[in-house]
């Protein structure tokens, strides 16, 4: 993990001295995963400017727990056909480029930024306002008053036969040999996440067992539920592992990123592929094996593989094995679609 050496957050109380705030502050830096990082500033952004839009004022530090109040319920409602300060508010947020609409925000986004705004009360080691059983409830009922059906990360899921259609258009080429590999490795290793597959460099890859048992082993250095104490070791075998090692051949990769952008003129660069650019070699591969360019996001990867592993009779304790699930609850979303109109009691009638 690189750490973001310009993350400003309030991370640590304010009553130590100063060497050990800066070394506080450098250990959240290092041990807070990039992407965490991120979404941090952007709702410690988000809450400041709604904190001084809505009163006028800066965050405070144990904040109230009648502005906590006041910000579940400014986000628990539609503001389009409503006039008042809670509007106001939301306009102007519009305005800096921090708030779409007026429309009531998704649960999971108003969850997101309390759970940022409890977080940054524990680095300071404060008690939040958030805790208090009134705006506990508000909170539940908040997200019980907006809910709305769960929206696919992916149109669709990259099923088998969807990714032998987008493999058959990978020619032997340097950009052809990468795509192969990016996606075999991407579905067959528990369908990884796209910022799992752009950040594997060289030697994550273990290869002393592809000539015996032509299997090689993937190191997860960082993931949404290990980190680099517990980094997991993947197999992936048969085809996939092939087009992982023919890839590296190839492109005679012995350091750096694994995966990696190619020219114009069909040569790889040394940097490292980005997650936008995995999303067009999705893209592109889709549109050229016949599906619409948006028929499925890099998602439809992970959900590709769950699927087909509820396809196959594949026991669910074995798929999050290779996916890393943490939540069964979770995963077995993908089964219950596939396994539904296969239910006994559907027949009942029939």
């Amino acid at each position: 993990m690189r750490p973001n050496p310009h993350m400003i957050l309030p991370v640590v109380p304010a009553h130590l001295p100063l060497t050990e705030a800066d070394a506080l502050a450098d250990l959240y830096r290092r041990g807070t995963p990039d992407n965490t990082q991120r979404a941090w500033e952007r709702d410690l952004a988000y809450i400041a400017a709604w904190k001084r839009a809505t009163y006028d004022a800066p965050l405070s530090w144990p904040e109230q727990e009648a502005v906590a109040l006041r910000f579940v319920l400014d986000h628990a409602q539609d503001l389009g056909a409503t006039d008042g300060e809670a509007r106001r508010t939301a306009e102007a947020l519009i305005a800096m480029g921090l708030r779409r609409d007026l429309s009531c925000p998704a649960p999971a986004t108003l969850d997101r930024r309390i759970a940022s705004w409890r977080a940054f009360h524990r680095m300071q080691n404060l008690p939040s306002p958030f805790e208090a059983p009134l705006i506990r409830q508000a909170r539940a009922k908040a997200r019980r008053a907006a809910g709305r059906v769960r929206q696919r990360k992916s149109e669709n899921p990259i099923t088998r036969e969807v990714l032998e259609a987008m493999l058959a258009t990978c020619d032997h080429s340097h950009r052809g040999r990468r795509d192969r590999a990016c996606l075999m490795l991407g579905w067959a290793s528990g369908g990884r996440r796209r910022s799992e597959i752009v950040a594997l460099n060289r030697d994550d890859i273990d290869d002393r067992e592809m000539a015996e048992k032509g299997l090689i082993r993937i190191r997860l250095l960082t993931t949404k539920t290990t980190g680099p104490d517990m980094a997991p070791r993947l197999p992936l075998k048969g085809r996939a592992a092939q087009a992982v090692m023919a890839w590296i051949a190839l492109a005679g990769i012995a350091r750096g990123p694994l995966f990696r952008p190619v020219s114009l003129a069909d040569r790889p660069l040394p940097r490292r592929l980005s997650g936008a650019g995995l999303r067009e070699i999705i893209r592109h591969r889709l549109e050229l094996a016949g599906y619409p360019p948006d028929f499925a996001s890099a998602h439809g990867l992970r959900a590709g593989f769950l699927t087909q592993a509820a396809l196959d009779g594949a026991p669910l304790p074995a798929a999050m094995q290779l996916s890393l699930h943490r939540s069964a609850d979770q995963a077995q979303r993908y089964y219950a679609d596939v396994d539904i109109a296969e239910n006994p009691a559907t027949d009942l009638l029939a």
